[in-house]
């Protein structure tokens, strides 16, 4: 699925932004999930989370990325990774697992769980 909001370098850059932020969820490709949040949110609200992208794009390394993390720029973007991968998402063409799995999150019934991306406009393989 092509990106609606984020250019191939503010997505690359959002991967590595998640990792540092949530350690191990580059996996599930947080950045589909969150290009997608963001295509259906207004521009404004875009504008703004791409801001905060940007802000922190020259990030190179979870310590230079930890000088950052009372601003407001941090606090959205770490919101989105978290939404991003402990909403349990797994991009198309993921392995996965998805973060219920990993970290051992059962609640009763999961088992018979769809996730259904597609309000987001992501649709399964």
């Amino acid at each position: 699925m092509p990106p609606r909001v984020l250019d191939s370098h503010r997505a690359d850059r959002l991967e590595a932004l998640c990792e540092w932020i949530v350690p191990g969820s580059s996996h599930v490709g947080p950045a589909v999930y969150i290009d997608a949040v963001l295509a259906s949110r207004p521009a404004d609200a875009r504008a703004e989370a791409l801001r905060a992208i940007d802000a922190l794009s020259g990030v190179r390394t979870a310590q230079a990325l930890a000088a950052h993390e009372r601003s407001a720029e941090f606090a959205l973007v770490r919101a989105l990774a978290i939404e991003a991968y402990y909403s349990d998402f797994v991009a198309p063409g993921r392995e996965g697992p998805g973060a219920w799995a990993e970290i051992g999150f059962e609640p009763p019934r999961a088992v018979d769980l769809e996730r259904d991306w597609s309000y987001l406009g992501i649709d399964r393989p």
